[in-house]
């Protein structure tokens, strides 16, 4: 299995798993019990990694959320606690979340394990989220760890994506009505929606080409360790 391939196997996990604790109703719960109101404890526990910032620079890293929603996120979630904290606390919610959802009939330790190198060894140029969720602490409880760095991944695949919609024309919410259009209110785009028709041969492109970038870091692993992951990423089920 090339580098190539691999990246697009593994797409599916790396955005999928993840997502299961940003989805999650006891996640906003625990957002209500420190403070946050709504969505503001997602605005400032994943931007929290790129400190006390302006907005702007956190819907840079979002990439595929209107401007207008992250504002008022980051600036309603600013009192609650500093930006660090609420990073610390995101990441608190998602250790518990992979301890108490995920299945013990997957090998944990080697998906950490296989995970770790891709993380450890990857640049960060262009993707400054991942660059500030790799830096906390990671947990030691082994499903906390594997999430831990599979929701790095999908910082580095999401900013690696990102770039590539731009470079082949896509604006970010014609990205969105492509690929997600039921998120299109909670990513905060108003109507009137792009038509999707003319679009999803550039978001074709663009997928080829986040699986191209992705595989370079992948290329850390040799081929059987490879198919390990993508076979190990295959079993998981939340």
């Amino acid at each position: 299995m090339t580098p190539e391939q691999a990246a697009h196997e593994a797409r599916e996990a790396i955005v999928r798993v993840p997502s299961g604790f940003m989805t999650d109703a006891a996640t906003y719960a625990r957002g209500a019990e420190l403070g946050f109101e709504g969505l503001d404890f997602y605005a400032a526990g994943r931007g929290g990694v790129l400190g006390d910032t302006h907005a702007d620079v956190v819907v840079a890293a979002f990439v595929f959320f209107a401007p207008e929603i992250v504002h008022t996120a980051w600036a309603r979630s600013a009192p609650i606690m500093p930006r660090e904290q609420a990073a610390r606390e995101w990441a608190a919610v998602a250790h518990a979340w992979a301890s108490a959802h995920l299945s013990d009939d997957v090998d944990w330790q080697t998906v950490a394990a296989l995970l770790g190198r891709v993380v450890r060894a990857a640049p960060v140029a262009g993707a400054p989220l991942f660059a500030g969720w790799r830096a906390l602490d990671e947990p030691e409880e082994s499903k906390a760890l594997a999430l831990h760095r599979l929701n790095a991944m999908r910082e580095l695949r999401g900013a690696l994506h990102g770039a590539a919609v731009l470079t082949v024309g896509l604006a970010p919410v014609e990205a969105v009505v492509v690929r997600t259009p039921e998120m299109l209110p909670v990513f905060g785009w108003a109507e009137p929606h792009p038509d999707p028709k003319p679009l999803h041969e550039r978001w074709a492109l663009a997928e080829a080409r986040t699986d191209r970038m992705l595989g370079r870091h992948l290329a850390v692993l040799d081929e059987a360790e490879r198919t390990q992951l993508v076979a190990l990423f295959g079993s998981i089920k939340t």
